[in-house]
């Protein structure tokens, strides 16, 4: 799942590049017998599945040593998606984005992972939001393609990031190209005026009055806007 998502539109454009590099460690690999076994039942009884502690401490192991070993012995960034931890917003993207150390994401599934790793490791929990999903593969996918999209050198457009929802601190205002009409609907006529100041102030309205109709809380500091 990870390696077709990554190897597509701006996450691939940033490796072939070679501003980003991507690893994957399959659990499987350090599994326990000839099944390669990673999970088993909960002590205490419930349902569902648990992974155990012993491939994900090996993977992570393996896969630390790895990027200390690319990094200069620069030690990665453990991160551990989970419904249970701090909110991922663009600030915290932002922070991640420049720095120099490796990003390790460690994906959960089933009912979870073995307590024991998360207090072996200082893995920090981080969530997409108040929802579950069946495994930590989608949420690492969406905070890598987050940060590495703000990586100087990925976009084209090196102004692009800052005009973007969350980054300059409200909603990205609406986009319009050819042809001018559509359907009957006509592009703003103030877009094809030349008028840059105009504009300029143009979009920051229509920007400020979709964010008061969908997201008011935004402008109260409850949210990512405000870091």
């Amino acid at each position: 799942m990870l390696r077709n998502i990554l190897g597509t539109s701006i996450p691939d454009r940033a490796r072939q590049k070679g501003i980003v590099e991507y690893h994957i460690w399959d659990l499987r690999a350090f599994g326990i017998g000839s099944y390669h076994s990673v999970d088993d039942y909960p002590y205490g009884g419930g349902g569902g599945m648990v992974l155990k502690p012993e491939p994900i401490s090996e993977a992570l192991d393996a896969a630390i040593g790895e990027l200390e070993a690319l990094a200069g012995g620069e030690s990665p960034r453990l991160v551990f998606p989970s419904p249970q931890g701090r909110v991922f917003i663009q600030k915290v993207a932002e922070t991640w984005s420049i720095e120099s150390r490796p990003l390790l994401f460690l994906c959960g599934h089933y009912e979870g992972i073995d307590q024991r790793v998360l207090e072996s490791y200082p893995l920090e929990e981080w969530s997409c939001g108040d929802y579950v999903l069946s495994g930590g593969e989608i949420p690492s996918a969406l905070m890598v393609d987050a940060v590495v999209r703000l990586v100087p050198g990925v976009l084209s457009n090196a102004d692009s990031p800052q005009n973007e929802t969350f980054t300059k601190g409200s909603f990205d205002f609406p986009q319009y190209t050819r042809p001018r009409s559509f359907r009957g609907q006509d592009v703003p006529p103030i877009l094809l005026s030349g008028n840059h100041e105009a504009i300029r102030t143009f979009r920051e309205e229509l920007s400020r009055k979709k964010q008061q109709e969908i997201r008011p809380d935004l402008g109260n500091g409850q949210s990512g806007i405000s870091g």
